[in-house]
């Protein structure tokens, strides 16, 4: 398996579970009649729950990007050293971006969500480079 798709499996499986933790809360706070429900009234969940839903929501939108990069630099052909480096920042960036945020660390967060896009940047760029080239 070439290193791209590695990482892209690593975040599938990191977006795919994000959910588990802050549903659980949501079990012990509300319970489960009223997780699996729609209460009028619910009581407001622990705060990193709620960010760690945000973390979940942020993951979701940015994995829109960065999936079908990653997809097109193996149709494209051009998988190379850095399209793998890119793929390795985008994970490491976005598994610091959950933890920051689910622990309300704004500068890691930051810093986090600026290493995924740079990822997602350099993923782009050499794709459009090597259509143009």
């Amino acid at each position: 398996m070439k290193t791209e798709l590695f990482y892209l499996l690593l975040v599938l499986a990191l977006t795919a579970l994000l959910w588990l933790p802050y549903v659980l809360n949501r079990i012990v706070v509300w319970g489960l009649r009223d997780t699996v429900s729609y209460p009028a009234h619910p009581k407001p969940l622990a705060p990193w729950a709620q960010r760690l839903r945000a973390a979940h929501a942020n993951a979701v939108e940015n994995l829109v990007v960065f999936a079908p990069l990653v997809l097109l630099t193996q149709q494209l052909g051009v998988s190379s050293a850095m399209t793998a480096l890119a793929c390795m920042l985008y994970f490491w960036s976005r598994l610091l971006h959950v933890v920051a945020y689910t622990l309300a660390l704004p500068w890691l967060r930051t810093l986090g969500f600026f290493g995924s896009f740079v990822g997602q940047l350099l993923l782009l760029w050499h794709c459009v480079s090597q259509l143009l080239a």
